[in-house]
């Protein structure tokens, strides 16, 4: 029902230079006018244009369009962004916040790019090299409900991992 082997090239267009070469086509596209309620996983990438009422899982990309919802947790491999999600975001590798992104809930992450303009308004969790070599995971707690990505670093709090 969802499925299509459109190439993510209209995306790639639209998405400010991201580039995942690895993934080269989108599995399922929820589209503009679907609205889905319920929980649904895949394996390959999931394009949202619309709305989803529920939990989403993916092996790979995900991609929130510009005027896409997702009004529930999300777990991806890599996840861009554009739309809003109002429930928490963990991606294994990389998540990007667009500059029309709006995210309430707290997100983790191994690399967070936050375009200027993008919303966000949780708990930031990363994970990296401490000042000693070890991995810890960093976590910053977002002070302000707007966090621009140039004011990022001035606008968080530190909190060391117990």
């Amino acid at each position: 029902m969802f499925k299509t082997n459109d190439s993510l090239n209209s995306y790639k267009e639209n998405s400010q230079g991201s580039e995942y070469p690895q993934l080269d086509k989108v599995e399922t596209v929820v589209g503009p006018s679907v609205v889905v309620e319920g929980d649904f996983s895949s394996e390959g990438n999931i394009l949202v244009k619309g709305t989803v009422s529920g939990n989403v899982k993916t092996a790979q990309l995900l991609t929130v369009e510009q005027g896409a919802k997702i009004l529930a947790n999300v777990k991806a491999h890599d996840a861009v962004i554009s739309g809003e999600v109002k429930g928490n975001v963990r991606a294994n590798d990389r998540l990007e916040l667009t500059e029309s992104a709006k995210v309430m809930g707290d997100v983790s992450c191994n690399v967070l790019v936050v375009a200027a303009g993008a919303l966000l308004q949780g708990k930031v969790s990363m994970k990296g090299l401490s000042d000693d070599g070890s991995d810890k995971k960093r976590t910053a707690k977002v002070k302000q409900k707007g966090v621009f990505s140039e004011d990022f670093v001035q606008e968080t709090e530190v909190v060391q991992p117990e």
